[in-house]
């Protein structure tokens, strides 16, 4: 569950970024989102007035083909870039955070080695 400040507006960030629908009719408090197609895990939204946190224990990681296009299509869907002062010098991933403030990363592919 993430918790949220406005669920109709997080629904519509992650419908889009996912490629989920509602599970049910969201009201102003909870929705249930579902893969659109075929199965997958269930992300719920709930209202929350806990403020964010800059380092969440828990936040979700999307792995992308194409990680540059990703964060491209994420943000014009409403996420924000994150300054993170901690990224590795080879970091595979980019912290964005949702229209919500809630942070998540776009991980790079892998890539597997010769041997």
């Amino acid at each position: 569950m993430l918790g949220v400040s406005d669920v109709r507006r997080a629904m519509e960030f992650w419908c889009r970024a996912l490629g989920y629908i509602p599970r049910e009719a969201p009201d102003d408090t909870w929705v249930v989102l579902t893969p659109a197609y075929g199965d997958g895990p269930n992300v719920s939204l709930g209202l929350s007035t806990t403020e964010v946190q800059a380092r969440p224990r828990v936040h979700l990681d999307l792995y992308a083909d194409d990680q540059s296009a990703e964060v491209d299509r994420l943000i014009g869907l409403g996420a924000s870039h994150v300054d993170w002062p901690d990224y590795p010098p080879d970091a595979d991933f980019v912290v964005l955070e949702d229209t919500e403030g809630n942070r998540f990363c776009v991980i790079a592919p892998v890539t597997s080695g010769s041997g």
